[in-house]
């Protein structure tokens, strides 16, 4: 494909996006990760704008609706804490629902954030750069609201440090052998790495916030958080090292989280529970649902911010090839499931793979099998991989087939067990529902208050796989020369 003469005139990397132009073509011609010939003046600008720019009326509102559904969650966890976890709909048999499958769903959303800032930035992908910062938050936002489940589900909240292994007067310690008390230190841990990795990103650009500030509340605020950031030449060299070795230790975490939280059902002996593909199956079930739910966050960000230069088809269609993959891996897992289940011949478990799509609950397989193994298929064709409305209506659908997926794994495996004579049915009361919607009202007041006093965007990270990082790079016409200030804070971000 030949360049225009005006494209022939920019530096490398920094013409105008050629809708032409496809994925598909070599590394020399693939479009730029920051379109409109923007400088590392213009990102600083469009980052810091989003934060210092007056309160758009629009954010308010949604706002208030999200911190309305969190004043639902209040008022419901109120109800239990007063009158007892039998506000559930949880019965005999069917002794984990709603709950449960609250907690599994939030801490695979959590995955994605992970995932795309420590193991993409371990394989060198350059276009995480423009989403891994609202990614790591979202991590320790689901975090918040997954661990909401276990701590109410134990009925005296207040005593809920118990479950860790502290002195007590009772002189008692907890049951190490217990895949709950596992759920405990995997869970902690996680979210304290996640914590450390988003923070320790945020630094630099928490520091562009400090030096632009113009009201003292703010120079003191993003001062404390800066840690006293000066751009140096050393504290460069620590931040890299730091994030290096948060990147390496948050890495086995993705695999470690949700493979402890498979053995909460995989160590048992119920039928649908007991399988060795627990680990791996709900290891990419995570990264899938989380993966949908950044789709989701990142395009309403991108309309809503004005970020398509930031946020681009590339991007999109990159997260897009993710889903996809990992949306084979659910699918096969279901399909192997069958397969052993028939293959194993054992009765209970024959039973139980029939009765998931045939029996009182089909509705609730089907929506799951629907929803995760055949719609996001639709991304093998690449005009739905690259269109905005495919990418976001699929993400919505696939969050959807993810919750009915740990539906059905809990209650599905619970209501009709050995005994036909103990077997049972599941209907949510309405704390269920408040508790779980109201989750959501958690999750997005914390998410719209990130993206309104905290650099959402990584400012630092995107002028490192721009032109002007690469010293070697030349403009013609010099109108995207380094010059200045802009020549040292070149020198300094990642190459």
């Amino acid at each position: 494909m030949s360049a225009s003469p005006a494209q022939a005139e920019l530096a490398p990397g920094a013409y105008e996006y050629d809708q032409s132009l496809t994925l598909d073509e070599s590394p020399a011609t693939r479009p730029p990760l920051v379109l409109g010939a923007k400088n590392f003046h213009d990102i600083t600008e469009q980052v810091s704008d989003i934060v210092e720019r007056r309160t758009p009326r629009p954010w308010v509102l949604l706002l208030v609706a999200a911190i309305s559904l969190f004043l639902v969650l209040q008022g419901s966890l109120y109800r239990l804490v007063t009158t007892g976890i039998g506000e559930w709909g949880n019965n005999s048999p069917v002794g984990w629902a709603w709950d449960i499958t609250g907690f599994v769903f939030w801490i695979g959303i959590g995955h994605a954030g992970t995932l795309i800032s420590a193991i993409l930035f371990l394989f060198r992908q350059k276009w995480r750069t423009s989403i891994n910062r609202a990614a790591e938050a979202m991590t320790l936002f689901a975090v918040a609201c997954a661990l909401i489940y276990p701590v109410f589900h134990v009925g005296r909240p207040w005593l809920a440090y118990w479950l860790f292994p502290l002195p007590n007067q009772m002189t008692m310690w907890v049951n190490f052998r217990s895949p709950l008390m596992w759920d405990v230190f995997a869970v902690n841990t996680y979210g304290t790495v996640s914590l450390l990795f988003w923070f320790t990103g945020l630094v630099p650009d928490v520091a562009m916030l400090r030096d632009r500030a113009v009201t003292r509340g703010r120079q003191i605020v993003y001062g404390i958080l800066s840690f006293g950031w000066r751009g140096s030449h050393r504290n460069w060299l620590n931040y890299e090292k730091a994030y290096l070795i948060l990147a390496g230790i948050s890495t086995p975490l993705v695999l470690s989280v949700h493979t402890v939280v498979s053995m909460d059902f995989a160590t048992s002996v119920i039928p649908g529970w007991h399988t060795t593909i627990f680990p791996p199956y709900f290891v990419a079930g995570a990264v899938y649902s989380g993966f949908a739910m950044v789709m989701t966050l990142m395009l309403m960000a991108r309309r809503a911010y004005r970020l398509d230069n930031l946020i681009t088809i590339r991007h999109i269609e990159n997260m897009n090839k993710i889903i996809l993959a990992t949306g084979a891996m659910v699918s096969y897992s279901y399909i192997m499931e069958f397969f052993i289940a028939y293959y194993s011949n054992d009765p209970y478990e024959r039973f139980h793979f029939i009765n998931r799509e045939f029996g009182p609950m089909w509705w609730a397989g089907w929506t799951m099998f629907t929803c995760n193994a055949l719609i996001p298929h639709l991304f093998w064709f690449k005009r739905i991989r690259r269109s905005i409305l495919a990418s976001f209506i699929i993400s919505i659908f696939v969050n959807i087939g993810m919750w009915f997926e740990r539906f059905v794994i809990i209650v599905s495996s619970l209501y009709r067990d050995y005994l036909p004579s103990a077997w049972g049915y599941f209907h949510p009361r309405l704390v269920d529902i408040t508790t779980f919607g109201g989750t959501f009202g958690l999750f997005f007041s914390l998410f719209l208050l990130f993206s309104r006093y905290l650099p959402m965007i990584a400012a630092s990270e995107i002028k490192g796989v721009m032109p002007e990082a690469n010293p070697h790079a030349h403009d013609p016409t010099g109108e995207h020369a380094t010059h200045g200030p802009d020549l040292l804070e070149a020198a300094h971000v990642r190459t």
